[in-house]
């Protein structure tokens, strides 16, 4: 088999541990703390990493000290507003309004730096936007406990940006592990805050948080940076979008929820805009995609 053919592979099976991530925080959030949970994840993730190359611990310059503890800050409170949002709601529609970080990293792309539009991303919004519709309004109400999950998806497309701008020449691993740590540290402090630690309460507690940490975050940024050495940026991220459709996927068959209509409609509209937006283009396969790092 072609080394390709290996990375696609691991890509998808980096997609489908990020969608069965999703199911096993849900069950897991109910039994312990979401801070509590986060904090033990990321603890882990960052050992892990220190584990797999420890002089990674050397190569944190000031630099990448400063500006990992920006994105840190960014991607810390995706985690957090994510995992409110997946403690209020389901995990497949969770899943589908995360996605909406794809379309919302070009759009702020443009409003901060003055990036371009091409009319792929135009039609994209216009979808995204529609599936958000579909999935949040009850007639004429909003469901505000899935607009955390919105603001979890604004915070990604975000740290995806400020990734785009800090993060070329320098190392990756060691700015990775910098902002991991951070996530980790306000993890902590948010379970401090809230009473104290508590681990967690069973065995299927213990194994979401190793999955989560180990395969879902440390192994899929290892697997996701050597996967995009070798292939094309732009099928990398075609790839990563299928990563909604594992969570509902995931979600239905272990029995945790069932997807009513407009779940699957508004899904399938968000999944359209998603590969809308990474769809392939002649300058698009010029340009890099910036490692997701966690999902």
């Amino acid at each position: 088999m072609k080394k390709t053919s290996w990375a696609s592979l691991a890509i998808l099976a980096v997609a489908i541990t990020w969608g069965a991530a999703f199911v096993l925080m849900k069950d897991a959030i109910n039994n312990q703390p979401f801070n509590d949970f986060l904090a033990t994840r990321f603890t882990l993730a960052v050992l892990v990493m220190i584990a797999f190359r420890p002089s990674v611990l050397k190569a944190i310059d000031s630099a990448q000290l400063k500006h990992g503890i920006i994105l840190g800050t960014l991607l810390a409170g995706g985690y957090i507003t994510q995992t409110i949002g997946l403690e209020l709601t389901t995990a497949a529609i969770t899943g589908f309004i995360t996605g909406l970080y794809v379309v919302l990293t070009p759009l702020i792309g443009w409003m901060m730096f003055g990036n371009k539009i091409n009319k792929q991303l135009v039609v994209g919004i216009v979808l995204a936007f529609t599936a958000l519709g579909v999935l949040t309004l009850n007639g004429l109400s909003i469901d505000v406990n899935q607009l955390w999950v919105v603001l979890c998806a604004l915070l990604f497309a975000g740290h995806i940006v400020g990734l785009s701008v800090w993060s070329p020449g320098k190392d990756v691993y060691a700015l990775t592990l910098v902002q991991l740590a951070v996530v980790a540290i306000y993890s902590w402090a948010g379970a401090m805050l809230d009473g104290g630690y508590d681990p967690p309460v069973n065995g299927d507690g213990w194994f979401a948080v190793i999955f989560t940490a180990v395969f879902s975050t440390a192994v899929a940024f290892l697997v996701q940076t050597w996967a995009q050495s070798i292939m094309d940026p732009s099928r990398v991220a075609i790839f990563l979008t299928t990563e909604v459709l594992w969570t509902a996927v995931i979600a239905v068959l272990v029995g945790q929820e069932v997807l009513g209509f407009k779940t699957v409609l508004g899904g399938a509209i968000m999944v359209a805009a998603m590969l809308v937006v990474e769809w392939p283009t002649k300058a698009s396969k010029e340009l890099p995609i910036q490692p997701r790092l966690v999902d």
